[in-house]
């Protein structure tokens, strides 16, 4: 008996080849019917049997196309209208606007065949892509998902391009950025001046120039990467120089595995992670005596490698058979260009030459950053390959949510029913270019996801531009939400906790509800609110964001609140090398209380030991001193440092023995590699003390681990099996990073809990 059934699906299941799975699925079983895009996601109307009915609704439950995350389907019984064919029929759009975005897809197999095959019509065509691959996120400017609603739009698809185009039979079937050499976009070559290369094929002179030692310009999926070969140290120093970025690590791009295992150690689950859909830089510890020399990523022991992800990439490493340096196409503290007339006056003092295209990007989209920990992923760096796909929660939002994040790696997060839809990498608001990518971004998403907040949360601190931001809209709920709540907030949302958890947020700074400056935290947390339980001893922290571009003097502040000594009679390594009037000056400025708030932070800390031990005295980049400190580790010490625990509440962790007997093993030369190891042991030691204790008072046996000390390799390889040794359940940020990336998702969590009826 025939039957006609109306089927909803919800989820990411537009430009991922949904349509034309339903199509072959429906004549498979023998169907008739239609299946459309809409802003809900996709519509399906099938008229049949009822087997055949029943057997289609299992396959596609059971097994639907790969790049597909089915939320949802709804089904119900219509009339029957005796249709008897089944079609695919143009989008329509309507006031509800619930689909879900794919994120931009690596370069598919078939298409890197196609690429490389001398035969094929798209052979070398940089922009090859089909239903299974290609630009998404960075391409689209509204929903439904359909080309004119991309900035393919003004590329007119060629006969062939539209043949397949409009065949259910073909993988390029509604693939929105198809096109071919004949209709779609093209490389040129331009020098820093702007004048385009005679050279026929743009992409094998890059590949030259590159050979011979030239930095490049490299128009990419997200927005402008700065190239060179990484093998040669003198293009290497030049883009630094360039750049002005004097130690931060360059990212790395190689053509395949087998070229990053010639300089890295690549374990099951990193080979994993390089190649998922993702594409994320992945951290890879190096191997000895490789020929990349230290200048690519000075003082680490790490090497960040990804794989081409855009067909243009693997042209040009084919074409080069070189390891390049892929850095954001920037400099230093500004986001990565991504408009071409912006790249050439942005980028023409650092790059020789620019290779370029005219397919527009709307959504600049900086390369996400990972690492595994655990034998798992652990997120640093969000964005592309990731966002905009959403997380899922397990509350639901009861009002439209907008969260500002923080003010460093800022991202932010809009919430709508289950879903919180966490942004790209936006970058450290501090000018007004990351401001504007800011702002313009919130913009987009709450087009595409229909969402209008009613709800906006935001960091307690007062300057942060974020902050400012959320204030400055009116007519909406304001919740501000403490920095390390939602740190440990965004690990519970996205493992379902609702609490009570044991949260131990580490980190560099974030306002306290006290009016210190908190770091190094042990909250009892609910969404809805928290406890501090346990703290690092303040010290005092000279001269705001001076402290933490010179980590000598958190040493200093160190030193005097352990020893009461002056560094410079310790005969400690590298102090003799800083001025002895400033060392005065800042003396003054703590005893006196000038220009001074107190901090319990835990990086600021972990930059005091740097500096202590003489391994940085100033910083370069956020977070250097710990990182280099992190990389003096030496493997198999098991030793740690004497810490005493305060008795009145919240506890008071006092690390005052430990810097005495530091000090002491740096007068006795020990080696540095470890007073380093036994120094990191401490901190895994505080934290499982407090753990345990915690556990007796409160009765908590969930450990939730966030903020950006987590991301130390080291600590957590150590920490976490010492956790679960004593019998406790450990969670860690996976969907979003444990550092202020990640800040977002928790803010949402908190706001979306206290209006649920919490305090």
């Amino acid at each position: 008996m025939s039957e006609r059934r109306h089927i909803t699906v919800a989820g990411v299941v537009q430009g991922v080849g949904f349509r034309p799975f339903v199509h072959g699925l429906a004549l498979k079983n023998g169907l008739a019917g239609f299946v459309l895009n809409d802003t809900a996601g996709v519509t399906i109307e099938l008229e049949g049997e009822q087997p055949a009915l029943d057997g289609f609704l299992a396959v596609l439950t059971e097994a639907p196309p790969p790049l597909a995350r089915i939320e949802n389907i709804n089904c119900s019984i219509v009339p029957p209208t005796g249709e008897s064919e089944f079609r695919i029929v143009t989008s329509h759009g309507d006031e509800q606007r619930n689909v879900l975005m794919s994120p931009d897809i690596p370069t598919c197999e078939d298409c890197f065949k196609e690429l490389f095959d001398p035969s094929d019509r798209r052979y070398r065509y940089p922009f090859i892509n089909c239903t299974n691959c290609g630009p998404r996120f960075t391409i689209i400017k509204d929903v439904p998902y359909d080309r004119e609603r991309t900035t393919m739009e003004c590329f007119r698809m060629c006969a062939d391009c539209a043949q397949e185009y409009h065949d259910p039979a073909n993988r390029r079937f509604h693939a929105q950025p198809n096109a071919c050499p004949r209709c779609g976009p093209r490389v040129r070559l331009l020098d820093f001046q702007g004048r385009e290369s005679a050279e026929p094929d743009a992409l094998f002179a890059a590949a030259q120039l590159l050979s011979r030692g030239a930095i490049l310009a490299v128009k990419g999926l997200g927005g402008y990467h700065l190239a060179c070969n990484a093998l040669d140290h003198e293009a290497v120093r030049r883009l630094r120089a360039r750049k002005h970025r004097e130690d931060k690590p360059f990212a790395l791009m190689a053509r395949d595995l087998n070229a990053v295992r010639e300089y890295c150690i690549v374990a099951l689950e990193d080979e994993r992670l390089l190649s998922s859909l993702q594409r994320p830089i992945v951290l890879l510890r190096k191997l000895e005596d490789i020929p990349i020399g230290d200048a690519v990523a000075p003082g680490q022991r790490q090497l960040g490698f990804m794989l081409p992800y855009t067909p243009l990439h693997h042209l040009l490493l084919a074409d080069s058979d070189l390891i390049l340096v892929m850095t954001s196409g920037n400099l230093s503290e500004e986001p990565i260009a991504y408009r071409d007339d912006e790249a050439l006056g942005r980028l023409e003092q650092i790059a020789d030459y620019f290779l370029v295209h005219d397919r527009q990007i709307h959504m600049r989209c900086d390369d996400s950053v990972a690492r595994t920990i655990d034998r798992r992923e652990l997120i640093i760096r969000r964005s592309r390959g990731y966002a905009p796909q959403p997380i899922s929660m397990s509350v639901p939002f009861v009002q439209p949510v907008l969260a500002c994040g923080a003010h460093l790696k800022n991202t932010f997060c809009l919430g709508k029913e289950r879903h919180a839809f966490m942004s790209h990498h936006i970058g450290d608001l501090e000018n007004y270019e990351t401001l504007k990518s800011f702002v313009d971004g919130i913009a987009h998403f709450k087009n595409l996801f229909a969402v209008e907040p009613a709800v906006i949360a935001h960091d307690l601190h007062p300057e942060y531009l974020s902050t400012k931001y959320a204030v400055g809209i009116h007519g909406l709920t304001k919740i501000a939400v403490q920095h390390h709540h939602a740190h440990i907030a965004s690990c519970m949302a996205e493992h379902g906790l609702n609490g009570p958890v044991i949260g131990v947020a580490f980190d560099g700074l974030g306002y306290g509800g006290d009016g210190t400056i908190w770091g190094g935290e042990f909250l009892v947390t609910r969404l809805a609110g928290y406890e501090r339980r346990a703290h690092l001893r303040c010290v005092p922290l000279a001269g705001g964001d001076r402290a933490i571009r010179e980590p000598w003097r958190m040493g200093l502040s160190y030193l005097r609140d352990a020893l009461g000594a002056d560094p410079l009679f310790l005969g400690l390594p590298g102090w003799d090398g800083i001025a002895e009037k400033k060392i005065e000056l800042v003396t003054s400025m703590i005893q006196r209380g000038l220009n001074t708030v107190q901090t319990s932070s835990c990086g600021r800390l972990f930059d005091a030991v740097a500096s202590i031990m003489g391994l940085r005295h100033e910083v370069n980049y956020e977070g250097q001193a710990a990182i280099e400190l992190e990389m003096a580790v030496r493997e198999g010490i098991s030793e740690s440092y004497p810490f005493e625990i305060g008795a009145s509440s919240p506890w008071e962790i006092d690390l005052r023995p430990a810097i005495e007997r530091l000090v002491l093993d740096i007068q006795m030369k020990v080696s540095v590699n470890s007073i380093a190891a036994k120094f990191h042991n401490t901190i895994v030691a505080v934290i499982v003390l407090i753990c345990r204790r915690l556990r007796e008072t409160d009765g908590l046996t969930l450990v939730c681990l966030s903020g950006g000390t987590f991301q130390n390799g080291y600590l957590l390889e150590r920490l976490v099996p010492a956790l679960r040794s004593s019998a406790f359940e450990v969670y860690l940020n996976r969907q979003v990073p444990n550092n202020d990336g990640g800040i977002a998702l928790g803010q949402a969590a908190v706001a979306n809990a206290v209006m649920a009826g919490g305090r």
